[in-house]
């Protein structure tokens, strides 16, 4: 059973509404956690105020508590304002999803609206497609962009099939150490300029591994796939301004029958799609900001909050201080071992808050690591148009067990990414108004042009739409995907900046 790209895209949004959740309640538990830390604190102090009481004198005493008092009300006063930094930010990080669910629902209403106009396009593509084919000047213009397409097909699966010999015959000169050495500094070429001595040496170099036989064809094997590709890429010029002449065609005979209200409606929707869009990436990258600094107050990196569990933790940890508590636990009576026994437990406490802390923020940083791996994936999907209605997904596991597998870290985002691309195809009964001669748009290989005007398979060009570009690759170009290095094509106006992660967390809980 296939899944259809609006179904698809609402799968993503739900794991992503599912990470964000997340990440909220980590940042509320390690915000908790902080405050318990502290509140154990004060109530470590004022064990040794007790402790003090029996063991001291009256002078010492009331010198020893007023230090304690002192960075009490310090740290209490810091406290304070440190709850009210997170009061600000989690309302802050609230009103941003708020506005997050508001623009999904948006476009996601504008994508119904889009499959309805969508539809109506069918249907008078259905009266008119026939006529239409039958006109010769569409027709030599439809076989003229169809002949340019197989040219520029052709042209770039030789440019392929050069580059592959490339790589693979040309690895035992570029594995070669000397023959490197030599092809480097431009011997045998007018630019190699050394001394004499140099140069006889390099001559003995250059006959040990026959360097004049190998430099010329090492030479072709790099210059050949330069050559063709520069061809391809004239091809694919001409292949696309035929595909432009014959789109003007298809358009006038649209409008003629009546069409251009369909075709104004669809490139207005795309247009409002495409701004519902820009403001989701501004949002989500706000939002990047803020769950980060909502992080930081959570774990206690607020400069304010860090220095006052400091001051605390100072006063307690006084030379005077720990005395009194070693000569405590020297002494048996029974006031005395029972204080000791609760500050011990008290820093018991402590270091279990610290233990479950560090766990919970590797979760954070996982999860924030996460999210935007599936905002880069999400915004490829739109990019590329998977959302259509016309675009379906023949593997149901993309939005099951290898969703889960991406969100645990079992698979790259990258990976996950090209499942997803290899499962899109577009539905029968239509194909994109340029024709249905294979050509990409804008090297994005999805319906683009008109605001994604389609016809259907029975009406003009009896073809799928130009998903694909040839052999499935989009003119083989890097386009809308990931680049060969792995990363994605998706801004980043954050402070966050441009980052990909491997895909290599392992994550628990929910995921």
């Amino acid at each position: 059973m296939s899944i259809r790209g609006p179904e698809a895209l609402a799968s993503l949004d739900e794991a992503m509404r599912d990470i964000r959740r997340e990440e909220d309640e980590i940042s509320k538990r390690l915000a908790r956690s902080a405050e318990r830390i502290s509140k154990i604190g004060e109530t470590e102090a004022e064990l040794f105020r007790q402790l003090a009481q029996l063991r001291l004198d009256p002078a010492v005493q009331a010198e020893l508590d007023g230090r304690i008092s002192q960075a009490e009300v310090k740290a209490r006063d810091m406290l304070k304002a440190h709850a009210r930094n997170l009061s600000q930010t989690e309302k802050e990080l609230a009103a941003i999803d708020g506005a997050l669910a508001r623009s999904t629902e948006l476009r996601a209403a504008a994508l119904k609206e889009l499959d309805a106009r969508q539809a109506e396009l069918k249907a008078l593509a259905g009266r008119m497609g026939a006529s239409i084919a039958k006109e010769p000047a569409f027709a030599a213009k439809r076989a003229e962009a169809r002949e340019l397409a197989e040219v520029a097909a052709q042209s770039m699966r030789k440019t392929e099939q050069a580059e592959g010999d490339r790589e693979q015959k040309g690895k035992p000169y570029r594995e070669d150490p000397l023959f490197t050495y030599l092809w480097e500094r431009g011997y045998g070429t007018s630019g190699y300029r050394v001394n004499t001595l140099i140069r006889y040496l390099d001559s003995l170099v250059a006959g040990l591994v026959r360097f004049e036989k190998a430099r010329p064809n090492f030479a072709m094997l790099n210059e050949i796939p330069l050559r063709l590709r520069e061809h391809a890429e004239r091809q694919i010029g001409n292949a696309q301004q035929a595909e432009a002449e014959l789109d003007a065609l298809e358009t006038q005979a649209i409008d003629a029958a009546g069409g251009k209200p369909i075709r104004e409606a669809l490139e207005a929707i795309h247009a409002r799609i495409e701004a519902i869009d820009h403001e989701i990436v501004l949002a989500e990258d706000r939002r990047d900001d803020t769950a980060g600094a909502l992080a930081g107050l959570s774990e206690g990196k607020d400069p304010a909050f860090a220095d006052a569990l400091a001051a605390l933790a100072a006063g307690l940890g006084r030379e005077d201080i720990q005395t009194l508590l070693a000569e405590a636990r020297r002494t048996r009576t029974g006031q005395d071992d029972t204080i000791v026994a609760q500050i011990d437990d008290a820093r018991t406490r402590i270091k279990d808050e610290d233990s479950e802390t560090r766990e919970q923020k590797d979760r954070l940083k996982t999860l924030a690591a996460r999210r935007r791996d599936l905002e880069d994936i999400q915004w490829e999907f739109k990019k590329q148009r998977f959302d259509d209605p016309r675009s379906t997904f023949r593997e149901e596991r993309l939005v099951g067990d290898l969703l889960n597998d991406f969100l645990r870290g079992g698979i790259s985002a990258a990976t996950y990414w090209g499942q997803w691309q290899k499962s899109q195809n577009w539905s029968a009964g239509t194909t994109d108004w340029g024709g249905g001669i294979g050509l990409p748009n804008n090297g994005r290989g999805r319906p683009d042009r008109g605001g994604g005007f389609t016809w259907p398979d029975s009406s003009i060009s009896g073809s799928k739409p130009r998903g694909g570009g040839f052999g499935g690759g989009g003119w083989n170009r890097p386009s809308g995907g990931p680049s060969p290095g792995g990363g994605f094509s998706r801004p980043r106006t954050g402070s966050q900046g441009t980052r990909k992660s491997g895909g290599g967390f392992t994550t628990g809980g929910g995921f």
